[in-house]
């Protein structure tokens, strides 16, 4: 009994308790109230806002779009962490600060930024138009910027993991004969893999509801380039409340259904980890 108290923190139920409290009142709260308010609104109503066209358009770019873009995000944030752990080359520091950029930028001054270089006129949107690539007032638009937002988190969360990757057993790999794309593929990324999958988690969810960097570049042409959280914010402007609230818990619910298949598929990897060491 006294090994077990000694393993508690002191002050446990007290820290506890004001840890529920705080997730209560910024989490679990204003969830409630969303899923009361979109109930107002009727089975009826809700399934027949949520079977329109121009949701069911919004809807799918954002989701869709989001997926997508982590990833994209996935594998180019692996290169990416890869060369900033295992190389050393002039500038280094200064790409690895730069990799936080869409951290510390305002989304709309990212949206302006992306629309200025991607636009028809733009410095390269002049260069892509006689190719027949369209990239402003696109969904290809809000692919880029649901891109430039999620990069951060993959890099970010594999570093830790790939400046503490031993290189021994790469070595052993190599001495028994593998090839290096045997090495990577069959001894690297089992390692790597539930880890990418948690930046790959953080960039879908950060891209989802991405609303100020998307807006700007995406042109929001209804049925075509037109995102969820715009067609929300719309509605609230109409002082169509339950609308809203039907709209996000329709995205919340649809996120939670990702998030949950990602947490599934983080365990299977981690299970493939484990049996490939």
């Amino acid at each position: 009994m006294s090994i077990l108290r000694q393993r508690v923190l002191p002050g446990f139920g007290l820290s506890l308790g004001y840890a529920l409290t705080y997730l209560s009142l910024i989490v679990l709260l204003p969830l409630a109230a969303l899923a009361w308010k979109a109930v107002g609104m009727g089975a009826s109503g809700w399934l027949q806002l949520l079977s329109a066209p121009r949701t069911l358009a919004a809807l799918r770019l954002s989701l869709g779009g989001a997926v997508l873009a982590a990833s994209i995000n996935a594998v180019i944030g692996l290169l990416v962490g890869w060369v900033l752990v295992r190389y050393r080359f002039p500038g280094r520091r200064v790409f690895d600060a730069l990799v936080d950029l869409p951290f510390a930028l305002p989304t709309a001054v990212a949206g302006i930024a992306l629309t200025t270089l991607y636009a028809p006129q733009g410095w390269l949107g002049r260069w892509l138009e006689p190719l027949g690539i369209q990239v402003a007032y696109t969904p290809l638009g809000v692919l880029v910027a649901m891109v430039f937002v999620g990069f951060p988190f993959v890099v970010r969360t594999l570093q830790p993991v790939l400046a503490s990757l031993e290189r021994d057993v790469e070595e052993a790999a190599e001495s028994l004969g593998a090839r290096r794309w045997q090495t990577f593929f069959r001894v690297i990324l089992p390692l790597l893999a539930p880890t990418l999958l948690t930046g790959f988690a953080l960039a879908l969810a950060r891209a989802v509801g991405e609303y100020g960097s998307v807006i700007f570049i995406a042109g929001n042409i209804p049925g075509r380039s037109e995102i969820a959280p715009l067609l929300i914010v719309q509605k609230l402007e109409q002082f169509d409340y339950a609308g809203a609230a039907a709209l996000g818990a329709a995205m919340l619910l649809l996120s939670f259904v990702l998030l949950v298949l990602v947490a599934l598929l983080q365990r299977w990897s981690q299970r493939w980890a484990e049996s490939s060491r």
